[in-house]
């Protein structure tokens, strides 16, 4: 016996969140009857409806895409704009976990494992993010300091992170940064640079927890191994 929602979570259909709003909103069905609380408990024999579609359960998939630039990190876009789905030859219901600014690059899971994306994104399991960074002008170690101590973005001060100088360019004036965070706000990692008085001329994420986009060209993905599901099920589990 599973709870609904992870049930849902784990068929493809959507995030735990959203299936814990689909069923207070009372749009879930369970062998006929409307499901409107959470901590119901189902198995394998029981039928679950979702707008009058039945939920089946399918295989899992993970695939991680060296996003390129000008693609958004939805399923949909109602701008009618390339959505990073759009790049992935898949017949499941895939999500990204998290999302990439516009016009960042970089590494991003894909998949229709809903549990495992909640627990991804969740800051308390501190899954590390890393970011390079090219920003105008040199990057001091007074202003490494103050970010990586944390900065207030939209009234909020974010987490401790890593933040280290990789190299300043004269010719260009601009400083190529590494960050680490765990959080997942907003264009967090612009808005902290911002913070700080820099402006993010270009930025990639280098690596999701230890995933990295070698061997990868813009645009291409590759399907994860048994091994390092595992290995992103043991991380978050570590810090639950």
């Amino acid at each position: 016996m599973e709870r609904l929602q992870k049930v849902i979570a784990n068929s493809g259909y959507c995030s735990r969140r959203k299936a814990e709003e689909l069923i207070i909103a009372g749009k879930v069905r369970v062998n006929g009857l409307v499901v409107s609380e959470l901590g119901v408990k189902v198995d394998g024999n029981d039928e679950i409806m979702i707008g009058g579609k039945i939920i089946s359960r399918e295989e899992k998939e993970y695939i991680l895409l060296n996003k390129p630039r000008g693609v958004v990190s939805t399923s949909h876009d109602d701008k009618d704009r390339k959505t990073v789905i759009d790049l992935i030859n898949s017949d499941k219901r895939l999500y990204p976990v998290g999302r990439l600014d516009y016009d960042t690059t970089g590494a991003l899971l894909l998949t229709n494992d809903g549990e495992l994306t909640n627990l991804l994104i969740h800051p308390r399991n501190k899954v590390d993010k890393v970011y390079i960074a090219k920003v105008k002008g040199f990057f001091d170690k007074e202003s490494a300091l103050n970010m990586s101590r944390g900065v207030v973005i939209d009234g909020v001060k974010t987490s401790k992170c890593f933040v280290k100088l990789r190299r300043y360019d004269k010719k260009s004036d601009s400083s190529i940064v590494e960050v680490i965070i765990h959080e997942g706000r907003n264009h967090q990692v612009k808005k902290m640079f911002e913070a700080v008085g820099f402006d993010v001329l270009k930025l990639k994420r280098e690596m999701f927890a230890f995933l990295n986009v070698n061997g990868l060209k813009s645009g291409e993905y590759r399907y994860l191994s048994v091994k390092e599901v595992k290995q992103l099920y043991s991380i978050v589990n570590k810090n639950k």
